[in-house]
């Protein structure tokens, strides 16, 4: 399933093409925004050397994605869903803390304020400049305003757009990422979506990569309503495999880093359990057998989740449109979450 412009497109199909249509882009001008107070973020990080990154949903699962970027760079990062900091916290002091929220008005960030107060050190990242969130402590302000469409597409994007200016303040090269985002991609995903054309369910994984399989996940449930969800590599060593077979996809995201011979051997024993397998891969070397490979070309770091997250997005669309006649038309969820 290609993108197009045909009118008689779900509405909410329609929606979510033009949020992706300009994702890049707005990432670029994103970055480019972000300078100034991504360079106060960075001064932040510096001294505390700790990072507590909070966020819902795809939020979420950008700072899972961006956890090991952080770490790799000497800072102490983890990422909590902020549900759980509101009722397991732990302990903020001495701490930077990136509240990160698309609309800045989802139940738990406004939760999170009125209880706790506003920390040193808390800053925010959001789509929306005129948010709560953006209008209570420092905020890095997403180009293009928020995001329509059901299903993080565009906010994914622009927010790991946000956290390359950050990267770059504390001195990463932010060369190869905008590269990847500059240049778009001509991935194919045919053939991975016919793949897994049979399956009533999807597990997506990954080692490094493991935020960017959480967020695919997340928009692979939201927009094909059937049970897809997310394992850390090693996590889905540990018991799980005993769910494969032929119904349950396994969906794989591989970059060029320490970790990439481990999900090549997931790949391989999800393929010996009769899984179809589907690798999205930025390694750059030869396909697995027996999975179906997505390349896009040599890619690490942030630069491999702009070369793997539009193809993946374009597979999650395509593949919850061979199952649900009004893609991207919610049934139980609403964009902006303000009940707990």
């Amino acid at each position: 399933m290609s993108m197009t412009s045909d009118p008689n497109l779900p509405a909410g199909l329609m929606a979510i093409e033009r949020e992706m249509a300009r994702q890049n882009a707005d990432a670029i001008a994103s970055f480019e925004a972000a300078k100034p107070l991504a360079a106060t973020i960075a001064q932040s990080l510096r001294q505390t050397g700790r990072l507590l990154l909070l966020g819902m949903g795809g939020s979420h699962a950008v700072s899972r994605a961006v956890e090991p970027l952080y770490r790799s760079l000497g800072i102490d990062a983890v990422a909590l869903p902020l549900s759980e900091q509101l009722g397991q916290p732990l302990p903020t002091s001495g701490k930077t803390v990136f509240v990160t929220s698309q609309s800045g008005e989802s139940a738990e960030v406004l939760r999170w304020f009125a209880e706790t107060g506003v920390a040193p050190d808390t800053f925010g990242l959001t789509l929306e400049g005129g948010s709560t969130l953006a209008r209570t402590v420092p905020s890095l302000v997403g180009a293009g305003g928020t995001e329509n469409a059901f299903a993080a597409t565009r906010s994914l994007t622009v927010s790991f757009g946000l956290h390359l200016a950050i990267l770059a303040a504390l001195g990463d090269d932010p060369s190869a990422a905008l590269a990847r985002l500059e240049g778009g991609s001509t991935a194919q995903i045919d053939a991975a979506v016919k793949a897994l054309s049979h399956v009533s369910s999807v597990v997506t994984s990954g080692r490094r990569l493991q935020g960017v399989a959480e967020a695919i996940a997340l928009g692979l449930t939201e927009l094909s309503r059937i049970p897809c969800f997310s394992l850390e590599g090693g996590q889905l060593r540990h018991g799980p495999m005993e769910m494969l077979g032929p119904r349950v996809g396994v969906v794989l995201f591989r970059g060029k880093d320490a970790t990439a011979g481990l999900v090549a051997g997931m790949a391989v024993s999800a393929c010996e359990a009769g899984s179809p397998v589907v690798v999205f891969d930025a390694l750059g070397e030869k396909p697995i057998d027996g999975a179906t490979t997505v390349s896009t070309g040599e890619a690490a770091g942030i630069a491999a989740i702009f070369a793997l997250l539009p193809a993946a997005q374009r597979f999650m669309i395509a593949f919850a449109g061979e199952r649900v006649a009004d893609v991207g038309t919610p049934v139980r969820s609403t964009k902006i979450t303000r009940s707990e």
